[in-house]
């Protein structure tokens, strides 16, 4: 596509004909909050959705200097050396100045990024927690659409919770340093029971004892872990990404776990569990985004915060304020006291309306009564 696109048809037509310029502006689109792209973007999603979710995501992570770009450039090569077509999702740390990636995951790649069935899309990962930039799974649908066999996602890979990395792929790599020791490199727990394989890298010349010795570590360690799931036991490999060694033997462990878990249902059942887990992380975003720019409540959330800091206030007292507040309510109504003057009329309406209907109902049980005592009296007397 020769022009820049203008219409969700023409990003649409961009992406689906594989046009890596107009994927590359589709995500800009999708990363980008300024109100007037927000409606573009969803109507964009909605088209692409049909045609996502057939291909291969894998995410990897790992601590700084264990060698994921390295990594992923090598299993990229290898990959489309057999015929698949390979997107990479590089999530760099922000700038604390400008925002935008420190690394620049693309430059790292240089051979992968020449290739014509590669796609490298570096971005900042904006302060989000878990590693990954708050548009990754849109990222992913445009991808998908765009005709990609493979989607690889790096992570930050800074210590983050990974679990938000895994909420999002078929395939969760965990890249561990040769002569790790006793301490674990800084890997939590969580990470490694998420992972469905462990790759001990830089297995090569002078560190390859060092990752033999750091695999039978690990493995030792992976026995005590519960699975993460029934049909599939991890395994600790060994990988070189400068030599390429045991690259293809770990997207061979990739092929065999897709097939595992689509004969089970579970890779199906996965993938709608990881649609409604990002239906409600976008809920949550949304609520706390207009939580703390609500009217009622922006004005008195730094007073608040500064008399809970300085022990002035309990945290439940002003969190009950703020809702209040959210809600639309003055404080003290909870507790019967002030209202707002559009409630308080609503419930003395209410009020005047219950006695009215009490009223009548004592009026019509005293004439039943009356009519009920006549009736006996007259009869006992005609007796």
């Amino acid at each position: 596509m020769s022009r820049a696109p203008r219409s969700v048809g023409d990003y649409c037509e961009g992406v689906l004909a594989g046009d890596r310029r107009i994927v590359a502006k589709a995500i800009t689109l999708l990363e980008s909050r300024h109100p007037e792209h927000l409606e573009l973007g969803q109507q964009l999603l909605d088209a692409l959705l049909p045609h996502s979710g057939n291909a291969v995501r894998v995410g990897v992570t790992g601590p700084p200097g264990v060698g994921k770009s390295t990594f992923i450039e090598r299993l990229g090569l290898c990959l489309i050396d057999v015929g698949q077509r390979v997107a990479v999702l590089a999530v760099d740390p922000s700038s604390p100045v400008g925002g935008g990636s420190i690394l620049g995951d693309k430059t790292r790649m240089l051979e992968l990024g020449q290739r014509e069935g590669a796609f490298i899309r570096p971005t900042p990962s904006g302060g989000v927690l878990g590693g990954v930039a708050h548009a990754t799974r849109e990222a992913l649908i445009v991808c998908e659409a765009a005709g990609f066999d493979v989607v690889l996602v790096e992570t930050v890979g800074v210590g983050q919770s990974e679990a938000q990395v895994a909420s999002m792929v078929d395939f969760f790599l965990v890249l561990l340093q040769p002569g790790a020791g006793d301490e674990l490199q800084g890997i939590k727990k969580g990470a490694l029971e998420l992972a469905d394989d462990l790759v001990v890298h830089k297995a090569d010349g002078e560190t390859l004892e060092a990752a033999r010795r750091t695999a039978a570590q690990y493995a030792e360690a992976l026995h005590l872990l519960r699975p993460a799931s029934p049909e599939w036991t991890p395994r600790l490999l060994l990988a070189s990404g400068r030599t390429g060694e045991g690259i293809p033997a770990i997207w061979e462990r990739v092929l065999e776990h897709r097939a595992a878990l689509g004969a089970s249902g579970e890779l199906a059942a996965r993938r709608r569990a990881q649609d409604r887990a990002w239906l409600w992380e976008l809920v949550h975003e949304g609520l706390r985004t207009g939580f703390r720019t609500h009217l009622g409540v922006a004005p008195r959330l730094a007073e608040l915060e500064e008399r809970v800091g300085a022990r002035e206030l309990p945290a439940p007292r002003a969190a009950a304020i703020l809702l209040r507040a959210f809600r639309g309510e003055r404080e003290g109504s909870a507790r019967g006291g002030a209202r707002s003057p559009e409630a308080g009329r609503a419930i003395q309406a209410r009020e005047i309306q219950a006695r009215e209907i009490q009223a009548r109902e004592i009026q019509a049980r005293e004439i039943q009564k009356g009519g009920a005592g006549s009736g006996g009296r007259a009869g006992r007397s005609v007796g």
